[in-house]
C-alpha cells in the first residue's frame, strides 16, 4: 500500500494515504480498518491487477468516488459516476435542515430541485420514512442514477426531468430544497482537477439558478412552507437578503462542518 500512497502523492492527490486505503478495500472487499490491520499483505495476481487499473485512473485525478463507483452519504451509500457530482460533507448540513424543518409532520411533501445523484432526496426519504419525496433534475444522466440509488436502497421517490428555469412543479410542497449550480464561469479553471475536469460542469456552473429556485418555489410552496438551500462560500448573507426581498420570513443562515454559513433557509407566510 506504500508504493499505492506514493505514486497518488506525486500526481498530487491530497488524501494520498486515505485513497489508497479506500481503493485496496474495495479491491479486496473489506473495509480502511481492516486494510489498516494488515496493509502489506499479499494480493493474487488478480487483484494486484484490479489496483494498478484503479490507481491508474486516480492518478488521472479522477474522483475517488468515480474510482469506486459509489460514496457514503449520511446513513446511504450511494452509486455514483461522471453524470452527477460526488456528494460532499456539506450537503448533509442541508439535509440536517431539511429533518429539523419537517420534523413534525407525519407526511410532508418534499421537492428536491436538481437531485443529481439523489442524494438530498434519498436521505430524507430514508430518514424521514413518513416523507413523500419527489427530486427533478435536467439531465436525464444523473436521473438514471438516481433512479438506479432508489431501487438499491429500496426507498419510494419519484424523479423526473425537469428545467428549473423553467419554474417548479406545481403541488403545494411542504418543502423545497436545492443544492442548485453555483460556481461561477471564472472560478471552475482554478478548482482542483477532479471538479473542474471531471464533474458535470452543469450541476456546478450556473448563474441566476438559486435566485430562479428562490422565487419558483414561493408559487409552490404551501402556507408555512420552507425553502432550504445550499450556497456557494461567501454567499450566504446575498441569499439571505434575496429571501428576505421575496416575502420569506424566518431565514437562517447555518454553517457546514467547517464552519462556513453553507445553508440558507427561509419560510414562506400567509401575508402573501
Amino acid at each position: 500500500m506504500g508504493d499505492v500512497s506514493r505514486r497518488l502523492g506525486r500526481a498530487g492527490c491530497a488524501s494520498a494515504r486515505v485513497d489508497a486505503e479506500f481503493l485496496l478495500a474495495h479491491v479486496l472487499g473489506t473495509t480502511r480498518s481492516s486494510v489498516l490491520v494488515d496493509p502489506d499483505r499479499a494480493l493474487s495476481d488478480e487483484a494486484v491487477a484490479r489496483v494498478e487499473e484503479l490507481v491508474v485512473r486516480r492518478e488521472r485525478r479522477e474522483p475517488l468516488a468515480y474510482v469506486l463507483g459509489e460514496w457514503g452519504f449520511r446513513r446511504l451509500k450511494l452509486k455514483v459516476d461522471s453524470r452527477v457530482l460526488v456528494p460532499r460533507p456539506e450537503t448533509e448540513v442541508v439535509v440536517e435542515r431539511c429533518l429539523a424543518l419537517i420534523g413534525r409532520l407525519a407526511e410532508p411533501r418534499v421537492l428536491d430541485v436538481g437531485t443529481g445523484s439523489g442524494a438530498i432526496a434519498l436521505a430524507i426519504a430514508d430518514e424521514h420514512p413518513g416523507a413523500r419525496v419527489s427530486g427533478v433534475d435536467q439531465s436525464a444522466g444523473a436521473l438514471a442514477v438516481a433512479d438506479t440509488n432508489a431501487r438499491r436502497l429500496g426507498l419510494d421517490v419519484t424523479f423526473a426531468e425537469h428545467d428549473l428555469f423553467a419554474g417548479l412543479p406545481g403541488g403545494s410542497w411542504d418543502l423545497v430544497v436545492s443544492n442548485p449550480p453555483y460556481v461561477s464561469p471564472d472560478e471552475i479553471d482554478h478548482l482542483e482537477p477532479e471538479v473542474r475536469d471531471w464533474e458535470p460542469r452543469s450541476a456546478l456552473v450556473g448563474e441566476g439558478a438559486t435566485k430562479a429556485i428562490a422565487e419558483a418555489a414561493r408559487s409552490v410552496l404551501r402556507d408555512g412552507g420552507a425553502l432550504v438551500l445550499e450556497v456557494a462560500e461567501g454567499d450566504a448573507d446575498r441569499v439571505a437578503v434575496l429571501l428576505r426581498t421575496l416575502g420569506y420570513t424566518d431565514v437562517v443562515v447555518t454553517k457546514d462542518l467547517a464552519g462556513r454559513d453553507r445553508v440558507v433557509e427561509g419560510v414562506t407566510t400567509s401575508a402573501d
